[in-house]
């Protein structure tokens, strides 16, 4: 088996975004990526909602947690992949620069307004449009 594609989603606040697509890179492609999440000034928690939408849908927590990019300093990624335009606009780490780099722009489902319906809505279509993404990287590396 080869080795699995390492890959670090980068949002902001590393709670809500980068959180998805690491879990959903882990989970649902068997073992072809092996993803991790950061941020550049990270809240220090996850986003409830984030929680309880990757449970809605079947997904693991555990272990789960808001952490700065300074934390992989240390780590060579394949994809160093950023989630909000926020992230994208800063200048990343200098130890960065070897990765492959991409932009995935995804709007924040945890500002959206409404009921309950309409935030479960947002949740599901960035964590739909993230298994989109991914599945197109795996087409594309494959």
């Amino acid at each position: 088996m080869q080795q699995p594609v390492e890959i670090l989603f980068v949002c902001t606040h590393n709670r809500c975004r980068s959180i998805l697509g690491e879990v959903l890179a882990n989970e649902n492609y068997n073992g072809f990526f092996r993803a991790y999440s950061a941020g550049s000034q990270p809240a220090g928690e996850i986003h409830p909602l984030t929680l309880r939408y990757l449970k809605a849908r079947s997904l693991p927590t555990e272990g789960l947690q808001s952490q700065s990019w300074d934390e992989f300093d240390d780590h060579d990624f394949d994809w160093v992949i950023t989630v909000c335009d926020s992230a994208a606009a800063e200048p990343c780490p200098l130890w960065m620069t070897e990765a492959n780099r991409l932009h995935w722009s995804m709007r924040d489902p945890s500002k959206q307004e409404g009921d309950d319906k309409a935030v479960e809505g947002a949740f599901f279509e960035v964590m739909d449009a993230l298994n989109q993404r991914l599945l197109e990287l795996k087409e594309t590396l494959s």
